[in-house]
């Protein structure tokens, strides 16, 4: 009797059992049942797939685009963000940007590029000369100019490209920064604040913002207004040439990397990601240009994943990405291969514990590390699950195309992936 129950133990914890397992629930599931799925399941360290589900189709990734993103950075930077690369040109200082978005970002830690600009005495100029790239990403939704998480794609931003509008009550808020108060209009037939399609003009309403809430709206980015807002805050003039560097250039490093990529994961932030993208090309010697950088990541450390990606932005905002379950399997296995264990865990966000998953997957220990992935009916998670006889298991788990809330699908993928835990 004891050999025969070793025997069934053993059955229920193989590959196979897993596969069963995962291929019942899903074409048994009532939420499952009229969108697109797919799901990839392997162990870590193991190309070969315990379990899978459609996972050679073609998903929109959304967010968890930004996994390539991660891994783009992890591939061409160090411990520290190249901030800003200067020349010293006779009396005057060049500068250029590399895409770095920490400059004054109200969210990161103080970026040193601020306390090197004001170490300088000369006169300085910047020049945009190395971007190439447009404003939004492809596919992006035009409207969405207002919404928070759409800031503008800049060779420098400064202050996230972003104002930050704080309700204190009484009708009153803050306006951060201060710079921008003198282009608010208030608008009766606002809600909140909005901004023009095309011009810094902030309409908002008597109340504004709430007591005790934040609202962030992208701005209307050009270079000099960058100049302007830098200068601002400087008490120094940063004047705009249009000039080719040539030769060599030194670089100011301003926030270690994984500051970067936590908040970017984190709050799966887009701007983040799409400035990464620029710093990936800045660090290849490429112009500062979105579509170059991917092409150039594919080529030199892509080459070998299972599908070869659509891959259009860094962010995930665009709904002309395209990547297969397996690929993102493949490429989380290539992450953990560059970043420790321990490291890596920190900067993904945390089952029941942190970012986008701080209210899912709740248990003593957090078993799941993952990046969320959330349009309009498209929701997919994709990282590391650690089982209760410890081994950690890499999942990708991809739905698009559903009319049913988010949250059912997102409660049903948990209880999936909670039950794979539990059982296996």
């Amino acid at each position: 009797m004891r050999t025969l129950l070793a025997l069934l133990i053993t059955i229920s914890l193989s590959g196979c059992s897993v596969s069963h397992y995962l291929k019942k629930e899903i074409k048994n599931s009532a939420v499952l049942s009229q969108e697109h799925t797919g799901v990839a399941l392997s162990s870590l360290g193991d190309k070969k797939t315990l379990a899978s589900y459609q996972d050679s189709k073609y998903f929109v990734p959304a967010s968890n685009t930004k996994l390539f993103s991660f891994y783009a950075g992890l591939s061409a930077l160090g411990d520290s963000i190249p901030g800003l690369e200067y020349l010293e040109w006779g009396e005057l200082l060049i500068l250029r940007g590399t895409g770095d978005p920490s400059l004054l970002h109200p969210d990161l830690p103080r970026s040193k590029v601020l306390d090197f600009l004001k170490s300088r005495k000369e006169p300085m100029f910047f020049t945009p000369y190395n971007f190439e790239n447009k404003r939004f990403g492809p596919g992006w939704a035009w409207d969405d100019f207002n919404d928070y998480y759409q800031p503008e794609v800049t060779p420098l931003p400064v202050y996230g490209n972003i104002v930050q509008f704080n309700g204190l009550g009484s009708n009153e808020f803050n306006v951060s920064p201060k710079f921008w108060k003198k282009s608010l209009l208030l608008d009766t037939a606002s809600s909140g604040v909005t901004r023009e399609e095309l011009q810094n003009v902030f309409h908002h309403s008597k109340l504004g913002v709430p007591q005790g809430l934040t609202q962030e709206v992208p701005v209307r980015m050009t270079n000099q207004l960058a100049l302007d807002l830098l200068s601002d805050t400087l008490k120094k003039e940063i004047k705009l040439i249009n000039i080719p560097l040539d030769i060599d250039v030194q670089t100011v490093y301003s926030i270690p990397s994984d500051s970067l990529y936590t908040k970017m994961m984190h709050a799966s932030d887009n701007m983040l990601a799409e400035q990464l993208m620029l710093l990936y090309a800045s660090a290849n010697k490429l112009p500062l240009n979105t579509e170059k950088a991917i092409s150039h990541m594919i080529e030199h450390h892509l080459s070998d994943l299972p599908d070869k990606p659509v891959w259009k932005d860094g962010s995930g905002l665009s709904r002309y990405n395209l990547f297969t379950p397996r690929t993102m399997v493949a490429l989380l296995q290539k992450i953990y291969v560059k970043v420790p264990r321990e490291r890596l865990f920190k900067i993904l966000p945390a089952g029941g514990q942190n970012g986008t998953l701080k209210n899912v997957f709740k248990g003593e220990t957090p078993f799941i590390f993952a990046k969320t992935g959330s349009l309009s009916n498209i929701y997919n998670l994709s990282g590391f699950l650690i089982t209760k006889k410890g081994k950690t298991l890499v999942f990708s788990f991809m739905n698009n195309n559903f009319v049913k809330p988010t949250s059912e699908v997102r409660k049903e993928v948990e209880r999936i992936l909670t039950d794979i835990h539990n059982k296996y």
